[in-house]
């Protein structure tokens, strides 16, 4: 692998008139400078293809493309078709990247050529951009495919950078799903037999080279949206890892269900939303007990209670 490897970046971008610049910037100031940024405008309706646009004035290695709405699944598998570059890193247009971040991406996949899917620790910032001090604590190594139905480890798609040719190998995102449509992918990377070769591999740099803006806020729906979307998941993974989804699927399903119990209480919303989503979990599978007890009875306590802080 030479220094100076071809990578593309991937940008969907709908109504981001307010970050959108900040964004560009994060990935114009990267030390690895060899690379293509893809803005992708899937049918905004402010100003944010005016300021894409702008850029790619002034910078060759922007190309900017409009396209009615499609949503964001068919807007990344555009973009991956366009590519040119051997790895393709995934950039949502309110995220910011660290400026080493592509420089440690492609030294990770130059140390591994196994590796189809390079991730990092993400730092959660607020919606207006400040700090949370908090940091994902997801697995980074040794992932094995039913870790993607328990939690998704790379937080969110503007962590991923990717080798080109896993695309060909097992398709783009599925562009009916809007939720959960990374870690259907990210299963279906990891249950993939490659002919005569060692598996694919999924693994996680052990420092923090993204920094994740927070939605201002959340609504019911779109938590019962997030668990339709996990539904939908589990049901695509029935398809080719069938025996390995029953033997995981209550459990999976109980902390998915925790997870979206412990949003529910973070996003303030009223009370009985989270109650639902921890009753549903401990129904689904009572060794959430045993698996991260600590976790799971401070999300039964905030849930029943306005005053406990989670951590």
């Amino acid at each position: 692998m030479s220094d100076h490897l071809m990578l593309s970046v991937v940008m969907p971008a709908y109504n981001a008139t307010s970050f959108i610049a900040q964004t560009i910037e994060s990935v114009l100031n990267q030390t690895f400078a060899d690379f293509e940024l893809l803005i992708i405008d899937d049918g905004s309706t402010d100003n944010t293809l005016e300021i894409a646009k702008e850029y790619a004035l002034h910078d060759r290695r922007i190309q900017v493309l409009s396209q009615v709405n499609q949503g964001v699944s068919a807007t990344r598998n555009r973009g991956v078709n366009m590519a040119k570059g051997k790895l393709i890193a995934f950039l949502d247009a309110d995220d910011i990247w660290l400026n080493d971040k592509l420089a440690a991406h492609i030294q990770h996949f130059a140390n591994n050529p196994n590796l189809a899917v390079s991730f990092s620790r993400v730092e959660f910032i607020s919606f207006a951009g400040a700090s949370t001090g908090q940091v994902s604590t997801s697995r980074l190594i040794n992932l094995k495919p039913e870790d993607f139905l328990y939690e998704n480890p790379t937080t969110t798609m503007s962590n991923l950078v990717v080798r080109a040719e896993v695309f060909a190998q097992v398709g783009g995102f599925a562009e009916d799903m809007s939720y959960s449509e990374d870690l259907e992918w990210l299963f279906r990377v990891s249950c993939y037999q490659r002919p005569e070769n060692s598996p694919w591999q999924i693994e996680g740099i052990d420092r923090v080279l993204i920094a994740y803006r927070a939605s201002p806020s959340g609504l019911s729906a779109s938590l019962y949206r997030m668990e339709s979307g996990w539904d939908l998941l589990i049901d695509r993974a029935r398809e080719y890892a069938p025996d390995l989804v029953k033997r995981h699927y209550s459990l999976a399903r109980a902390i998915h269900l925790r997870y979206l119990a412990r949003r529910a209480f973070r996003l303030k919303l009223p009370p009985h939303v989270g109650r639902d989503f921890i009753n549903r979990a401990i129904c689904s599978d009572w060794r959430i007990f045993l698996r991260e007890p600590r976790r799971t009875l401070l999300t039964l306590l905030a849930t029943y209670s306005r005053y406990i802080v989670l951590r």
